[in-house]
Protein backbone atom coordinates (compact mmCIF):
# COMPACT_ATOMS: atom_id res chain seq x y z
CA UNK A 1 0.00 0.00 0.00
CA UNK A 2 2.81 2.79 0.52
CA UNK A 3 4.61 1.74 -2.73
CA UNK A 4 1.24 2.77 -4.25
CA UNK A 5 0.50 5.52 -2.16
CA UNK A 6 4.23 6.65 -3.07
CA UNK A 7 3.30 6.24 -7.08
CA UNK A 8 0.47 8.28 -6.42
CA UNK A 9 1.92 10.78 -5.36
CA UNK A 10 4.62 10.62 -8.13
CA UNK A 11 2.06 10.82 -10.46
CA UNK A 12 0.48 13.63 -9.08
CA UNK A 13 3.81 15.87 -8.90
CA UNK A 14 4.34 15.51 -12.22
CA UNK A 15 1.03 16.09 -13.26
CA UNK A 16 0.83 19.52 -11.64
CA UNK A 17 3.80 21.03 -13.48
CA UNK A 18 2.41 20.94 -16.76
CA UNK A 19 0.26 24.15 -16.13
CA UNK A 20 3.42 26.00 -15.40
CA UNK A 21 6.35 23.96 -14.84
CA UNK A 22 8.21 24.56 -12.28
CA UNK A 23 11.42 26.67 -12.33
CA UNK A 24 14.87 24.93 -11.43
CA UNK A 25 17.77 26.13 -9.36
CA UNK A 26 21.23 24.55 -8.49
CA UNK A 27 23.52 25.59 -5.70
CA UNK A 28 26.69 24.72 -6.63
CA UNK A 29 29.43 25.28 -3.51
CA UNK A 30 33.13 24.85 -4.21
CA UNK A 31 35.64 22.90 -1.67
CA UNK A 32 33.22 22.68 1.13
CA UNK A 33 33.36 20.24 3.86
CA UNK A 34 31.32 17.30 4.22
CA UNK A 35 29.55 18.14 7.54
CA UNK A 36 29.94 22.26 6.65
CA UNK A 37 26.54 23.09 7.89
CA UNK A 38 25.19 23.40 11.35
CA UNK A 39 22.54 20.55 10.21
CA UNK A 40 25.36 17.97 9.23
CA UNK A 41 27.01 18.25 12.36
CA UNK A 42 29.07 21.36 12.27
CA UNK A 43 28.92 22.82 15.96
CA UNK A 44 30.78 25.84 14.91
CA UNK A 45 29.29 27.91 12.09
CA UNK A 46 26.16 30.01 11.57
CA UNK A 47 24.54 28.73 8.62
CA UNK A 48 21.25 29.58 9.18
CA UNK A 49 19.92 29.50 4.69
CA UNK A 50 21.31 26.46 4.25
CA UNK A 51 19.77 24.93 7.24
CA UNK A 52 16.35 26.11 6.38
CA UNK A 53 16.61 24.15 3.05
CA UNK A 54 17.68 21.33 5.18
CA UNK A 55 14.81 22.09 7.23
CA UNK A 56 12.03 22.75 4.27
CA UNK A 57 13.24 20.15 2.09
CA UNK A 58 15.04 16.96 2.03
CA UNK A 59 18.48 16.62 3.20
CA UNK A 60 20.85 13.36 1.98
CA UNK A 61 23.59 11.71 4.13
CA UNK A 62 24.91 9.29 1.76
CA UNK A 63 25.26 11.56 -0.89
CA UNK A 64 28.41 11.67 -3.25
CA UNK A 65 30.22 13.76 -5.90
CA UNK A 66 31.17 11.88 -8.89
CA UNK A 67 34.59 13.41 -8.41
CA UNK A 68 37.21 14.77 -6.05
CA UNK A 69 38.11 17.79 -8.32
CA UNK A 70 36.20 21.04 -9.67
CA UNK A 71 36.20 20.56 -13.89
CA UNK A 72 34.77 16.96 -13.76
CA UNK A 73 32.87 17.19 -10.85
CA UNK A 74 31.16 19.95 -12.76
CA UNK A 75 30.59 18.01 -15.87
CA UNK A 76 29.29 14.83 -14.50
CA UNK A 77 26.50 17.01 -12.74
CA UNK A 78 25.71 18.97 -16.00
CA UNK A 79 25.40 15.61 -18.17
CA UNK A 80 23.90 13.05 -15.83
CA UNK A 81 27.10 11.13 -17.07
CA UNK A 82 30.53 9.81 -15.32
CA UNK A 83 33.68 12.60 -15.60
CA UNK A 84 35.17 10.18 -18.32
CA UNK A 85 31.93 9.46 -19.85
CA UNK A 86 31.48 13.26 -20.14
CA UNK A 87 34.77 14.11 -21.47
CA UNK A 88 35.88 15.55 -18.70
CA UNK A 89 38.25 13.20 -16.71
CA UNK A 90 40.10 16.05 -14.97
CA UNK A 91 40.40 19.98 -14.46
CA UNK A 92 40.67 21.91 -17.27
CA UNK A 93 42.46 24.72 -18.18
CA UNK A 94 41.84 28.12 -16.66
CA UNK A 95 43.47 30.56 -19.52
CA UNK A 96 41.25 31.30 -22.88
CA UNK A 97 41.93 29.21 -25.31
CA UNK A 98 43.74 26.37 -22.83
CA UNK A 99 43.59 23.08 -22.87
CA UNK A 100 40.36 20.75 -22.15
CA UNK A 101 36.76 21.46 -21.73
CA UNK A 102 33.46 19.75 -21.76
CA UNK A 103 33.05 18.86 -25.15
CA UNK A 104 30.58 20.48 -27.18
CA UNK A 105 28.64 17.27 -28.36
CA UNK A 106 27.69 16.63 -24.34
CA UNK A 107 24.21 17.41 -23.59
CA UNK A 108 23.60 19.69 -20.42
CA UNK A 109 20.88 20.28 -18.13
CA UNK A 110 20.54 24.06 -19.27
CA UNK A 111 19.85 22.41 -23.49
CA UNK A 112 17.36 20.10 -22.00
CA UNK A 113 15.71 22.49 -20.29
CA UNK A 114 16.08 25.32 -23.01
CA UNK A 115 14.44 22.82 -25.35
CA UNK A 116 11.54 22.13 -23.22
CA UNK A 117 10.81 25.97 -23.10
CA UNK A 118 12.99 27.07 -19.80
CA UNK A 119 15.01 30.12 -19.88
CA UNK A 120 18.98 29.20 -18.92
CA UNK A 121 21.17 30.94 -16.69
CA UNK A 122 24.77 30.22 -15.43
CA UNK A 123 25.90 32.68 -12.69
CA UNK A 124 29.19 32.20 -10.83
CA UNK A 125 32.13 29.78 -11.75
CA UNK A 126 32.62 27.78 -14.66
CA UNK A 127 35.58 26.12 -14.97
CA UNK A 128 34.48 23.45 -18.51
CA UNK A 129 35.95 25.36 -21.31
CA UNK A 130 37.77 28.81 -22.16
CA UNK A 131 36.74 29.18 -25.85
CA UNK A 132 33.88 30.14 -27.47
CA UNK A 133 32.23 26.93 -28.51
CA UNK A 134 32.84 25.65 -24.68
CA UNK A 135 31.72 28.46 -22.55
CA UNK A 136 28.51 28.92 -21.02
CA UNK A 137 26.57 30.42 -23.93
CA UNK A 138 27.85 28.00 -26.37
CA UNK A 139 26.51 24.90 -24.16
CA UNK A 140 22.57 26.16 -23.02
CA UNK A 141 22.47 29.14 -21.43
CA UNK A 142 20.96 32.15 -22.34
CA UNK A 143 22.30 34.65 -19.86
CA UNK A 144 26.08 33.94 -18.41
CA UNK A 145 27.79 36.12 -15.64
CA UNK A 146 30.77 34.74 -13.84
CA UNK A 147 34.62 33.39 -14.03
CA UNK A 148 35.79 30.82 -16.71
CA UNK A 149 38.86 29.66 -14.65
CA UNK A 150 38.98 27.78 -11.11
CA UNK A 151 38.99 30.83 -8.70
CA UNK A 152 39.01 34.51 -8.60
CA UNK A 153 40.23 36.75 -6.44
CA UNK A 154 36.73 37.87 -4.92
CA UNK A 155 37.71 42.09 -5.27
CA UNK A 156 39.64 42.24 -8.52
CA UNK A 157 38.08 39.20 -10.36
CA UNK A 158 41.66 38.18 -11.31
CA UNK A 159 42.54 34.31 -11.89
CA UNK A 160 46.10 34.46 -9.39
CA UNK A 161 46.91 30.45 -9.14
CA UNK A 162 49.51 29.79 -12.18
CA UNK A 163 51.27 33.44 -13.94
CA UNK A 164 50.84 35.61 -15.73
CA UNK A 165 47.97 36.89 -13.35
CA UNK A 166 45.01 37.87 -15.23
CA UNK A 167 41.68 39.02 -15.09
CA UNK A 168 38.85 36.93 -15.37
CA UNK A 169 35.05 38.26 -15.38
CA UNK A 170 32.69 37.65 -17.88
CA UNK A 171 29.18 38.81 -19.07
CA UNK A 172 27.85 36.53 -22.05
CA UNK A 173 31.87 35.67 -23.30
CA UNK A 174 32.46 39.23 -23.34
CA UNK A 175 34.68 40.32 -21.00
CA UNK A 176 33.26 42.93 -18.19
CA UNK A 177 34.98 45.10 -15.42
CA UNK A 178 33.37 45.34 -11.79
CA UNK A 179 36.44 46.05 -9.61
CA UNK A 180 36.12 46.42 -6.33
CA UNK A 181 32.52 44.94 -5.84
CA UNK A 182 32.52 41.67 -3.79
CA UNK A 183 31.60 39.18 -6.11
CA UNK A 184 29.59 37.07 -3.99
CA UNK A 185 27.07 40.50 -3.76
CA UNK A 186 27.49 40.31 -7.59
CA UNK A 187 26.25 36.53 -8.03
CA UNK A 188 23.33 37.19 -5.76
CA UNK A 189 23.00 40.28 -8.26
CA UNK A 190 22.79 38.70 -11.33
CA UNK A 191 20.91 36.26 -10.27
CA UNK A 192 18.18 38.09 -9.15
CA UNK A 193 17.78 40.36 -12.09
CA UNK A 194 17.48 37.10 -14.34
CA UNK A 195 14.60 36.13 -11.76
CA UNK A 196 12.67 39.09 -12.06
CA UNK A 197 13.03 39.03 -15.82
CA UNK A 198 11.98 35.79 -16.42
CA UNK A 199 9.32 35.62 -13.22
CA UNK A 200 6.60 34.89 -15.70
CA UNK A 201 7.98 31.59 -17.53
CA UNK A 202 9.99 29.04 -16.06
CA UNK A 203 13.55 29.03 -15.99
CA UNK A 204 16.55 27.09 -15.36
CA UNK A 205 19.43 28.69 -13.11
CA UNK A 206 22.82 27.04 -12.25
CA UNK A 207 24.77 28.65 -9.48
CA UNK A 208 27.73 27.64 -9.03
CA UNK A 209 28.95 29.12 -6.04
CA UNK A 210 32.93 29.84 -5.86
CA UNK A 211 32.82 29.66 -2.29
CA UNK A 212 34.53 28.59 0.18
CA UNK A 213 37.28 27.83 -2.41
CA UNK A 214 40.00 30.13 -1.89
CA UNK A 215 40.94 33.05 -1.44
CA UNK A 216 39.61 32.66 2.27
CA UNK A 217 37.97 36.56 1.31
CA UNK A 218 35.02 36.45 4.47
CA UNK A 219 33.53 39.85 4.97
CA UNK A 220 34.42 42.22 7.55
CA UNK A 221 31.12 41.12 9.64
CA UNK A 222 31.90 37.56 9.37
CA UNK A 223 35.69 37.75 10.51
CA UNK A 224 34.68 39.83 13.46
CA UNK A 225 32.14 37.41 14.43
CA UNK A 226 34.79 34.42 14.10
CA UNK A 227 37.47 36.29 16.20
CA UNK A 228 37.49 34.32 18.61
CA UNK A 229 38.71 31.46 17.00
CA UNK A 230 42.03 30.00 17.47
CA UNK A 231 43.18 28.27 14.52
CA UNK A 232 43.62 30.64 12.19
CA UNK A 233 42.28 28.12 9.48
CA UNK A 234 39.34 27.26 10.84
CA UNK A 235 38.34 31.01 11.50
CA UNK A 236 39.41 32.18 7.73
CA UNK A 237 37.47 29.56 6.48
CA UNK A 238 34.53 29.97 8.66
CA UNK A 239 34.27 33.80 8.17
CA UNK A 240 34.06 32.44 3.99
CA UNK A 241 31.40 30.06 4.89
CA UNK A 242 28.91 32.13 6.51
CA UNK A 243 29.52 35.11 4.33
CA UNK A 244 28.36 32.62 1.50
CA UNK A 245 25.78 31.18 3.62
CA UNK A 246 24.53 34.91 3.57
CA UNK A 247 24.56 35.44 -0.35
CA UNK A 248 22.48 32.29 -0.07
CA UNK A 249 20.12 33.39 2.35
CA UNK A 250 20.03 36.91 0.08
CA UNK A 251 18.95 34.56 -3.21
CA UNK A 252 16.72 32.81 -1.14
CA UNK A 253 15.18 36.04 0.14
CA UNK A 254 14.65 37.44 -3.62
CA UNK A 255 12.82 34.12 -4.66
CA UNK A 256 10.62 34.86 -1.78
CA UNK A 257 10.16 38.44 -2.53
CA UNK A 258 9.54 37.56 -6.55
CA UNK A 259 6.34 35.20 -5.36
CA UNK A 260 8.52 32.60 -6.37
CA UNK A 261 8.90 29.99 -3.62
CA UNK A 262 6.03 27.69 -3.88
CA UNK A 263 7.19 27.33 -7.47
CA UNK A 264 10.87 26.77 -7.63
CA UNK A 265 12.47 23.99 -6.74
CA UNK A 266 15.96 24.35 -5.14
CA UNK A 267 19.34 21.71 -5.27
CA UNK A 268 21.92 22.49 -3.41
CA UNK A 269 25.57 20.25 -3.17
CA UNK A 270 28.94 20.90 -2.40
CA UNK A 271 31.24 20.00 -5.35
CA UNK A 272 33.15 17.74 -3.54
CA UNK A 273 35.45 17.95 0.08
CA UNK A 274 37.23 20.15 1.70
CA UNK A 275 40.82 21.85 0.35
CA UNK A 276 44.06 21.27 2.23
CA UNK A 277 45.99 22.98 0.01
CA UNK A 278 48.61 26.07 1.04
CA UNK A 279 46.21 28.61 -0.35
CA UNK A 280 44.11 27.30 2.26
CA UNK A 281 46.42 27.96 4.90
CA UNK A 282 46.47 24.17 5.32
CA UNK A 283 42.77 23.63 5.38
CA UNK A 284 39.90 24.67 7.74
CA UNK A 285 37.50 22.69 6.61
CA UNK A 286 36.01 20.03 8.34
CA UNK A 287 35.25 16.14 7.16
CA UNK A 288 33.63 15.27 10.79
CA UNK A 289 34.16 11.58 10.57
CA UNK A 290 35.14 10.64 7.55
CA UNK A 291 39.04 10.53 6.04
CA UNK A 292 40.49 12.56 3.38
CA UNK A 293 39.43 16.06 1.56
CA UNK A 294 39.42 17.08 -1.93
CA UNK A 295 41.52 14.82 -4.38
CA UNK A 296 40.26 11.91 -2.65
CA UNK A 297 38.23 9.02 -3.03
CA UNK A 298 38.40 8.42 0.34
CA UNK A 299 34.53 9.83 2.07
CA UNK A 300 36.11 12.98 2.96
CA UNK A 301 36.46 13.82 -0.60
CA UNK A 302 33.52 12.84 -2.16
CA UNK A 303 30.56 12.70 0.31
CA UNK A 304 29.12 15.61 0.52
CA UNK A 305 25.81 17.73 2.11
CA UNK A 306 22.88 17.81 -0.45
CA UNK A 307 19.40 18.23 -0.34
CA UNK A 308 16.48 19.30 -2.24
CA UNK A 309 13.25 21.72 -1.37
CA UNK A 310 10.16 22.00 -3.38
CA UNK A 311 7.51 23.64 -0.60
CA UNK A 312 4.35 21.78 -0.43
CA UNK A 313 5.31 18.95 -3.23
CA UNK A 314 8.35 17.43 -1.31
CA UNK A 315 8.81 16.17 2.36
CA UNK A 316 9.82 18.76 4.45
CA UNK A 317 12.51 18.53 6.91
CA UNK A 318 13.43 14.51 6.40
CA UNK A 319 16.56 12.86 5.68
CA UNK A 320 18.06 9.82 3.40
CA UNK A 321 20.32 8.08 3.66
CA UNK A 322 20.59 5.84 0.44
CA UNK A 323 23.65 6.33 -1.59
CA UNK A 324 22.73 8.72 -4.28
CA UNK A 325 24.88 10.55 -6.63
CA UNK A 326 25.35 14.15 -8.18
CA UNK A 327 24.71 12.66 -11.71
CA UNK A 328 21.16 11.58 -9.73
CA UNK A 329 20.27 15.52 -10.61
CA UNK A 330 19.65 15.95 -14.09
CA UNK A 331 17.29 12.95 -14.10
CA UNK A 332 15.56 13.76 -10.78
CA UNK A 333 14.86 17.34 -12.22
CA UNK A 334 13.50 16.32 -15.34
CA UNK A 335 11.01 13.24 -14.10
CA UNK A 336 9.76 16.10 -11.54
CA UNK A 337 8.89 18.61 -14.16
CA UNK A 338 8.05 16.21 -16.72
CA UNK A 339 10.48 16.78 -19.30
CA UNK A 340 11.94 13.72 -21.31
CA UNK A 341 15.75 13.57 -21.34
CA UNK A 342 17.50 12.56 -24.71
CA UNK A 343 18.07 9.07 -25.73
CA UNK A 344 21.69 8.89 -24.46
CA UNK A 345 23.36 6.75 -22.16
CA UNK A 346 23.17 8.71 -18.50
CA UNK A 347 24.85 7.51 -15.37
CA UNK A 348 22.26 9.30 -13.17
CA UNK A 349 19.12 7.81 -11.94
CA UNK A 350 16.10 9.97 -10.97
CA UNK A 351 15.88 10.10 -7.27
CA UNK A 352 12.05 11.17 -6.76
CA UNK A 353 11.17 7.62 -5.35
CA UNK A 354 14.01 7.92 -2.65
CA UNK A 355 12.97 11.87 -2.34
CA UNK A 356 9.23 10.12 -1.16
CA UNK A 357 10.22 7.41 0.92
CA UNK A 358 12.65 6.63 3.40
CA UNK A 359 12.28 2.74 3.01
CA UNK A 360 12.96 3.33 -1.12
CA UNK A 361 16.13 1.49 -2.44
CA UNK A 362 19.16 3.34 -3.19
CA UNK A 363 19.10 3.69 -6.90
CA UNK A 364 22.47 2.47 -7.19
CA UNK A 365 23.61 -0.78 -6.37
CA UNK A 366 27.52 0.00 -7.43
CA UNK A 367 29.21 3.35 -8.31
CA UNK A 368 32.56 4.00 -9.82
CA UNK A 369 35.27 6.54 -9.60
CA UNK A 370 38.16 6.80 -12.11
CA UNK A 371 41.00 9.64 -11.90
CA UNK A 372 43.59 10.37 -14.34
CA UNK A 373 47.33 9.68 -14.94
CA UNK A 374 49.51 6.63 -15.91
CA UNK A 375 48.40 5.41 -12.33
CA UNK A 376 44.94 6.50 -11.35
CA UNK A 377 42.89 6.51 -8.18
CA UNK A 378 39.76 4.61 -8.48
CA UNK A 379 36.99 3.24 -6.45
CA UNK A 380 33.95 1.21 -6.60
CA UNK A 381 31.28 0.98 -3.96
CA UNK A 382 28.92 -1.62 -3.69
CA UNK A 383 26.51 -1.71 -1.21
CA UNK A 384 28.28 -0.62 2.14
CA UNK A 385 31.83 -2.13 0.59
CA UNK A 386 34.14 0.22 -0.92
CA UNK A 387 36.76 -0.32 -2.83
CA UNK A 388 40.09 2.40 -3.84
CA UNK A 389 42.86 1.46 -5.88
CA UNK A 390 45.91 3.59 -5.87
CA UNK A 391 44.31 5.98 -2.93
CA UNK A 392 45.43 9.46 -2.23
CA UNK A 393 44.63 11.43 1.22
CA UNK A 394 45.89 14.90 1.36
CA UNK A 395 45.17 15.21 4.80
CA UNK A 396 48.22 12.97 5.80
CA UNK A 397 51.95 14.09 5.42
CA UNK A 398 53.05 10.37 4.88
CA UNK A 399 52.69 8.54 1.56
CA UNK A 400 50.09 5.58 1.71
CA UNK A 401 52.09 2.18 1.72
CA UNK A 402 52.32 0.33 -1.10
CA UNK A 403 50.57 -2.51 0.56
CA UNK A 404 47.46 0.42 0.26
CA UNK A 405 47.63 0.48 -2.78
CA UNK A 406 44.39 -1.39 -2.53
CA UNK A 407 42.44 -0.17 0.40
CA UNK A 408 39.14 -2.42 1.42
CA UNK A 409 36.68 -1.22 3.59
CA UNK A 410 32.85 -2.10 4.65
CA UNK A 411 31.32 1.53 5.74
CA UNK A 412 28.92 -0.01 7.53
CA UNK A 413 31.26 -0.63 11.21
CA UNK A 414 34.39 1.57 9.46
CA UNK A 415 32.99 5.14 7.89
CA UNK A 416 36.56 6.66 8.83
CA UNK A 417 38.25 3.86 6.70
CA UNK A 418 40.80 3.51 9.30
CA UNK A 419 41.28 -0.27 8.86
CA UNK A 420 41.89 -1.50 5.57
CA UNK A 421 40.33 -5.09 4.62
CA UNK A 422 42.46 -6.39 1.82
CA UNK A 423 44.23 -8.95 3.59
CA UNK A 424 41.20 -10.58 6.12
CA UNK A 425 38.59 -10.47 3.54
CA UNK A 426 40.20 -11.30 -0.28
CA UNK A 427 37.18 -12.63 -1.60
CA UNK A 428 35.27 -8.89 -0.85
CA UNK A 429 38.63 -7.45 -2.87
CA UNK A 430 38.59 -9.68 -6.13
CA UNK A 431 35.18 -9.66 -6.41
CA UNK A 432 35.44 -5.43 -6.20
CA UNK A 433 38.05 -5.53 -8.61
CA UNK A 434 36.32 -7.17 -11.10
CA UNK A 435 33.20 -4.92 -10.96
CA UNK A 436 35.53 -2.25 -11.46
CA UNK A 437 37.33 -4.27 -14.30
CA UNK A 438 34.21 -4.56 -16.15
CA UNK A 439 32.70 -1.19 -15.81
CA UNK A 440 36.09 0.24 -17.36
CA UNK A 441 35.74 -1.93 -19.95
CA UNK A 442 32.18 -0.83 -20.46
CA UNK A 443 33.04 2.44 -20.50
CA UNK A 444 35.42 2.48 -22.87
CA UNK A 445 33.28 1.07 -25.12
CA UNK A 446 30.84 3.30 -25.10
CA UNK A 447 29.48 6.64 -25.27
Amino acid sequence: MKHILTTIAVVALIANTEARKPNLVVIYTDDQGSIDINSYGAKDLITPAMDSLCRDGVRFTQFYSAAAVCSPSRAALLTGRVPNRAGVPGNVSSHPGGRGALPADQVTMAEIFKDAGYATAHIGKWHLGFTPPTMPNAQGFDYSFGHMGGCIDNYSHFFYWVPPNRHDLYQNGKEVWRTGDYFPMLMVDEAAKFMEVNREKPFFMYWAINLPHYPLQGTEKWRRRYAHMKDEKRRRYAAFMSSMDEAIGDLLEEIDNLGLRENTIIVFQSDHGHSVESRTFGGGGNSGPYRGAKFSFFEGGIRVPAMIRWPGKIPAGQVRGQMSISVDWLPTLAELVGVPLPKRKFDGKSLVKVIQSDTAKSQHSEFHWMGTGNNPQWAVREGNWKLIGNPRDPTVTSPLSKENKLFLVNLSIDVGEKNNLRNTHPDQLNRLKAIHNRWVADLRGSN
